[in-house]
């Protein structure tokens, strides 16, 4: 049966979203009072800040979701969960991940729900009270916008058998996709992990049957997760850890290879799967696969030799005399620091410069990690420790690089393993992610000609052959970018030039490049979503005996990804703009819903105090765009391994201190609130005093079909057509907080300081978006006023729990550029604030952000996705403009 493929998609104040490509994602358990005595200790004492650092704990060390539960009969757990998650959600460390209420008891996970940000789980409901307090509580989460772990329980009982699991889950499925409407990619089955090797014949098949139940849900049951607590299999083997580890790992290899991609594991009882001793392996495979009918008896009786691992002296003795390239990659794949910087040194000492040890000896024992990891036979917490091994060395001998470096001059240059021209393209102006690889590919002796911004094809082209460039790396971030790398690999092919092409930028995505541009250019061009990747795939271009083969494993592999792309994009189905409109959101409007704006008509904000910013800034994309090191796996932030990132946010600290104390930075806004009427044509006419100041905002309407009942939305829908007889009302804001980045960012760039320059810019960013919230804030609140008793944290602004929206031109709900331009004209933008729009309409300063305000009540943010070309004409036509243009602007919407 072909389906679709759709994807869980959770968030903290980063998203987590599960695909088949993810690997394992790792539930930590510690924030469980059943699962952690120091935590019911903390909790019971109402030590909740200490019990915070349990979490920060968890997360550090690679949990991706983390488990609270406060089921204790001494507690009262709906205002623990309620405490502890308010403490949670105001810590970014923590918040930045998805967080699963664990409760058995419905009121204490509906106060959860209250109350907790982004996208959770809730674990959990099942059948055993019945299909009518099944459903009720289902449709209840379905309301919350949370994801659900079933349990395979019914009203008999608990599932122990392969036949009773699949059965449940079946029933559980349909009442939940057919009944409820229930998203199958948001549904978790736990398949009950019971433990084996009791002794008892009726247990001998407890690993299997889950593993074989899990097969069977995930070939029969599209789009849901399975889930588990790993450590029961284990159960009867308590205090002989050794065991204990092999079996979490058997298991975990066995279940994941059948389907199983969640569930709670403690790191530090998990053995890498390729390390557990032939021997032991056999037996923990014997039991947990069920493979003999003596299984049991032979592990335990092995497990007496197998003993305890209080003490490791003698296997760190063993591996501590074996050659230093062994014992660099074990320390790399068992997460061990205690003598990296030693071995380094050793490693150092045998070569003649200090980055072959980064080269060599580092990179081996890194692919070893990847293959690991990449296999399933190696989990998220161990990489995570991996790469802090890999920090540290290299953070011992970057002195000694850039001695050597110093010592060489231009003979270091001479030796660099490649040289690669930067540039952001054309009218783009983000260059935060370009600068942060070309750091990551210098460290690692690439030679970087960076040519900065709104650098034209024909500059990129002239330097890239001037200098005998090895590969050319493409940036962008806003939709135009995407038609301007289209256009340079078209012209590369013209002129029969061979260098292969690295994308990269936030509106870059694989599929745009290997349907739109390796399509147009015969040499290697490759999609790079972080900094992680690219010294990887540079390394692969460029090595000599191999690049041709992986060039051509590149071409064939998008070719596949082309195919399949395509093959989706003809199963959609489209209505035409007149059946769209025919289906548009249907707001019954009426005039309570309606506030006046105090103060209609433009203002101006010439100064702001950075002050008032801090306290609105969303740390968590700050730390996302510091992925410096880029090892595999890719670790998206410093915070992840502890000092570093305090480091990391104390610098910034620091820096912010002195962007507001030496006024590095000027803030400015311009903004305005208006009267507005939607027509029938998806647009929304704004009137001023003067009938000639007047100007329409043109709208996108989703085109592809919907379900029944399911509306095609426009940004037009949120305001009161012409013909309710309403007067409705909208507004329009650019903020920046840029002014001086640019000054700023070039005395460190001169200084050889990336580290600041690239901070400079990050923290510009952050005080940009902060305006835009703080902004919006006030317009609620004041200027326009329909929220005067809004009293929101910042982590409530930071999930949008206000009323109204603030979208903007370039995003999902209003993809078309072009509209800044009628902002622009509303606000006099460039003559009030002195923000301007490149040729490509990317902002400048680039740390400004710009959109529209709708007040009512029933708005939300939305997904245009593709429209068929013949709104693209309509959409021409009313903005009389060519059909050319309209479809150049909007390349990345529209369906093949």
């Amino acid at each position: 049966m072909n389906v679709t493929p759709r994807y869980m998609r959770l968030s903290g104040l980063e998203p987590l979203v599960i695909t088949p490509e993810s690997n394992f994602i790792n539930v930590g358990e510690r924030t469980n009072v059943a699962g952690s005595r120091k935590f019911l200790r903390l909790i019971k004492e109402r030590q909740f800040e200490e019990a915070l650092s349990v979490a920060r704990d968890q997360v550090e060390n690679g949990a991706q979701i983390i488990d609270i539960n406060m089921d204790d009969g001494l507690i009262d757990g709906k205002e623990a969960m309620v405490t502890f998650l308010n403490l949670v959600i105001a810590e970014p460390d923590i918040a930045r991940v998805p967080i699963m209420i664990d409760s058995s008891k419905w009121e204490i996970i509906e106060a959860g729900l209250q109350v907790v940000q982004g996208k959770c789980v809730v674990n959990s409901i099942s059948l055993k009270e019945g299909a009518a307090i099944f459903i009720q509580q289902a449709k209840a989460i379905k309301r919350y916008g949370a994801a659900v772990i079933v349990m395979a329980f019914d009203e008999v009982g608990q599932a122990d058998t392969y036949e009773r699991r699949i059965e449940i889950a079946k029933r559980s499925y349909e009442i939940l996709v057919n009944d409820v409407n229930f998203p199958a990619e948001d549904i978790i089955f736990d398949l009950n992990i019971f433990p084996v090797a009791t002794g008892m014949d009726e247990h001998k098949r407890n690993a299997l049957d889950f593993i074989e139940s899990t097969r069977w849900v995930k070939n029969n049951l599209p789009h849901c997760s399975v889930s588990g607590g790993v450590s029961n299999v284990s159960f009867s083997f308590r205090g002989n850890n050794a065991v204990r580890e092999a079996m979490h790992s058997v298991f975990l290899y066995h279940a994941i290879d059948a389907g199983m991609n969640m569930g709670i594991v403690n790191p530090a009882l998990l053995e890498v799967y390729d390390d557990i001793p032939v021997d032991l392996l056999e037996r923990v495979e014997d039991v947990v696969l069920n493979r003999r009918d003596d299984a049991t008896e032979r592990l335990l009786t092995f497990a007496e030799t197998v003993g305890q691992r209080e003490s490791t002296q003698k296997e760190t003795e063993a591996w501590r005399t074996e050659d230093v390239q062994s014992r660099i990659t074990r320390a790399l794949v068992k997460g061990i620091d205690t003598y990296i910087l030693e071995d380094v040194e050793e490693a150092r000492q045998a070569v003649d410069a200090p980055i072959k040890v980064i080269e060599g000896h580092l990179m081996t024992g890194m692919n070893v990690v990847g293959d690991l990891f990449g296999s399933g036979k190696m989990f998220l917490p161990q990489v995570v420790k991996s790469a802090r091994v890999m920090k540290k060395a290299v953070a011992y001998l970057l002195p000694y690089i850039e001695e050597e470096k110093l010592r060489n001059g231009t003979q270091a240059a001479s030796q660099s393993a490649g040289k690669i021209v930067m540039a952001t393209v054309k009218g783009d102006v983000h260059d935060i992610g370009k600068n942060i690889v070309s750091v990551v590919l210098a460290c690692n002796n690439y030679e970087i000609i960076d040519l900065g911004v709104m650098v034209p094809p024909e500059k990129i082209i002239a330097t890239a052959l001037a200098e005998n460039a090895d590969i050319i790396g493409l940036s962008g971030l806003i939709t135009p970018s995407l038609d301007e790398m289209v256009y340079l690999a078209k012209e590369l092919a013209r002129q029969d030039i061979k260098i292969p092409v690295l994308i990269g930028g936030a509106t870059t995505s694989k599929a745009h490049t290997a349907v739109k541009i390796d399509t147009h250019y015969e040499s290697a061009v490759v999609h790079v979503n972080d900094a992680s990747r690219a010294v990887t795939i540079v390394g692969d271009l460029l090595q000599k005996d191999t690049s041709v083969l992986f060039k051509n494993k590149l071409k064939e592999e998008y070719a596949r990804f082309r195919e399949n792309f395509n093959s989706r994009q003809r199963i959609k189905e489209y209505v035409t703009i007149e059946q769209a409109r025919a289906n548009k959101l249907k707001i019954d409007f009426i005039a309570e819903d309606i506030v006046a704006p105090k103060e209609l008509g433009v203002q101006v904000i010439e100064h702001l105090d950075l002050n008032e910013l801090v306290p609105y800034i969303d740390w968590s994309p700050f730390f996302r765009s510091w992925d410096l090191h880029g090892k595999y796996p890719e670790i998206l932030t410093d915070e992840v391994v502890g000092k570093q990132a305090s480091e990391l946010f104390d610098d910034a600290q620091q820096m912010l201190k002195k962007i507001i104390t030496e006024k590095w930075l000027t803030a400015k806004a311009t903004f305005g609130l208006f009267k507005a009427n939607a027509n029938n044509q998806d647009d929304i006419v704004v009137n001023q005093e003067r009938v000639e100041d007047s100007v329409v905002f043109r709208t996108l309407r989703q085109q592809s079909k919907k379900a029944a009942g399911k509306p095609n939305i426009a940004l037009s829908d949120f305001i009161a057509p012409l013909d309710s007889g309403l007067q409705d009302y909208m507004g329009a804001f650019c903020v920046t907080a840029g002014f001086g980045t640019a000054r700023k960012a070039k005395e460190f760039e001169d200084a050889l300081d990336d580290y600041s320059a690239i901070m400079i810019k990050a923290l510009a960013d952050r005080l940009a978006e902060a305006f835009a919230e703080y902004l919006h804030k006030e317009v609620r609140t004041k200027h326009w006023g329909y929220a005067t008793r809004e009293a929101l944290a910042n982590t409530d602004l930071i999930k949008e729990k206000y009323q109204g929206i603030r979208p903007a031109p370039g995003y999902p709900a209003c993809p078309d550029h072009l509209e800044k331009e009628t902002i622009w004209k509303l606000l006099n933008v460039e003559k009030s604030i002195g923000v301007t729009l490149t040729e490509s309409l990317a902002m400048w300063p680039a740390a400004s952000v710009s959109g529209y305000y709708f007040g009512h009540p029933e708005a939300r943010y939305f997904g245009l996705g593709k429209i068929k070309e013949d709104q693209v004409k309509d959409y021409a036509s009313r903005k009389n403009i060519a059909f050319a243009k309209a479809q150049k602007w909007l390349t990345p919407n529209i369906a093949e």
